[in-house]
C-alpha cells in the first residue's frame, strides 16, 4: 500500500505538470532536486531552479489544449523516507515516462530527482 503522502505528492506532480500551477512547484520539487535526461547521447542535467524558470516561461499543456492523461505505473517504497515512482503523462504531443526519486524530508515527500524521456506520441 502506497504511503498517503506519496499519493498526495504524485497528485500534486500531475497537477503541476498539466496546469503549471506554480504554487505547487515547491511542494513537489525539493530545493536541491535535479532533472536528468539524455538527448543525442548527451546527458542533460537541469537544476530545479532552471526548470522552474523554464516552466514559468512556457504555455502549460492545459492552456495548449492537451488532454490530461497521467498514471502511476509503479511505486516502490524501500523505507519510511525513500521511494521510487514510475509515472506516465502526456504533454506537448508526447507521451513521457518519468522515474521520480522521492525523499521524505521533515514529514513531507518531495521529488529529489527526475529521470525522464519521451516514449511515444500522444493519441
Amino acid at each position: 500500500m502506497t504511503d498517503a503522502g506519496i499519493q498526495t505528492l504524485l497528485d500534486n506532480y500531475f497537477e503541476l505538470m498539466h496546469t503549471q500551477d506554480m504554487s505547487l512547484f515547491d511542494k513537489v520539487f525539493h530545493k536541491d532536486s535535479n532533472l536528468y535526461s539524455s538527448e543525442n547521447d548527451e546527458i542533460v542535467i537541469r537544476p530545479r531552479d532552471i526548470y522552474r524558470e523554464q516552466m514559468e516561461a512556457r504555455t502549460s499543456p492545459q492552456d495548449s489544449g492537451n488532454v490530461r492523461r497521467d498514471k502511476v505505473l509503479l511505486v516502490d517504497q524501500i523505507s519510511p523516507e525513500v521511494a521510487l515512482a514510475k509515472v506516465q503523462l502526456e504533454m506537448f504531443g508526447g507521451v513521457m515516462q518519468d522515474y521520480l526519486s522521492l525523499l521524505r524530508v521533515d514529514g513531507s515527500w518531495f521529488v529529489i530527482s527526475k529521470l525522464y524521456k519521451q516514449v511515444g506520441k500522444s493519441e
